[in-house]
């Protein structure tokens, strides 16, 4: 392997020299990645495996009857006779011997599996072969290297990979191959030109490409950063309204229960009032009783006065912080959105 990286190199260095003035054009391809993209290919790998997964099914069944033959045998050794019991364990040997045969024959080096491994191979190695040829001669490529090959890469720039164009290549060719009528024959034979390539200017283009996406890549993230901030904003505006909806339920809740409170003692101070009213008129004069009530209904009506005259207040200031807690909530939102 090391003799062939070197002699690689030496080629390599030698071109160099000798072509230095119009520069020495270098390829290469990865014959297991176009091997993975040829249809073809892949499905004859399929159905070899079926066949080679049915060869061991078919070897595991018959090692395992053999395997329980041993077993019936070991259990009715004491009920067989020596010459019995070596002529069946004769029989489990050359049985046995029998599968580890056809195991060789389908799996060894030189078994089914290798052959049709090797005479599926062929067809697209010489596909490959061919189609490289065409695109160094084409293109004016002075080396085409492999990839996947035993001369190990140390570094392959992807600008260099024609992969791609060999199963482009492949393809058309199978096109064309399969053309029925001389309109298809003639469109696969369009198809097959190679266009010659720029690589400066694919090398351009590329490195453009790759400012325009991080340009992209950018905008997106500032786009995304100011889309939280913002979402940021309005969910705090959602909390802060919603304690003012819970202390504003609260606070209605605890003037209710003040209300009732009120109410009730009301309730009781008339109760007691008028049981007090109804144990003085019985010494009390008419004109007295009179005047009593008269005061008590201008006490009375005083009272509920003044009592609106609090509701009324109440109800203004609350209305006020509404309106102004209102305002805060619009101006937040706008704040957020601006």
């Amino acid at each position: 392997m090391q003799n062939k990286v070197l002699f690689l190199l030496i080629i390599v260095l030698l071109s160099i020299s000798l072509h230095a003035q119009r520069g020495v054009r270098v390829a290469y391809i990865d014959t297991e990645y176009i091997l993975e993209n040829v249809p073809e290919y892949q499905d004859a790998v399929a159905q070899l495996n079926q066949k080679a997964d049915k060869w061991k099914n078919e070897i595991e069944v018959k090692l395992g009857a053999i395997e329980q033959k041993r077993k019936d045998l070991s259990n009715e050794k004491a009920l067989l006779t020596k010459e019995l019991i070596d002529e069946r364990e004769e029989d489990i040997f050359f049985e046995e011997k029998e599968i580890l045969d056809y195991q060789q024959k389908r799996f060894g080096p030189s078994g089914d599996l290798f052959i049709q491994q090797k005479q599926l191979m062929q067809p697209v190695q010489d596909q490959i072969f061919a189609a490289v040829q065409d695109i160094a001669a084409n293109r004016k490529y002075d080396f085409i290297f492999d990839k996947s090959s035993d001369a190990t890469m140390l570094f392959s720039a992807k600008q260099y990979d024609l992969s791609e164009t060999v199963i482009r290549s492949i393809t058309r060719t199978a096109k064309r191959t399969q053309a029925q009528s001389k309109v298809e024959r003639k469109a696969a034979k369009d198809e097959e030109l190679v266009p010659e390539i720029n690589l400066e200017q694919e090398a351009r283009e590329k490195a453009l490409e790759e400012k325009k996406k991080a340009r992209e890549d950018a905008i997106e993230k500032a786009r995304q950063e100011k889309l939280a901030i913002r979402e940021a904003k309005v969910k705090e505006a959602e909390a802060r309204r919603q304690k003012i909806l819970d202390e504003r339920e609260k606070a209605r809740q605890a003037k209710l229960d003040s209300r009732k409170n009120v109410e009730e003692k009301a309730s009781e101070t008339k109760s007691q009032v008028v049981e007090e009213s109804v144990e003085k008129s019985e010494t009390k004069t008419k004109e007295q009783l009179i005047e009593e009530n008269r005061l008590k209904k201008l006490a009375e009506r005083e009272e509920r006065k003044k009592a609106l005259e609090e509701k009324k207040k109440k109800i203004l200031e609350e209305r006020q912080k509404v309106l102004e807690e209102r305002q805060r909530i619009r101006d937040s939102i706008s704040n957020s959105k601006n």
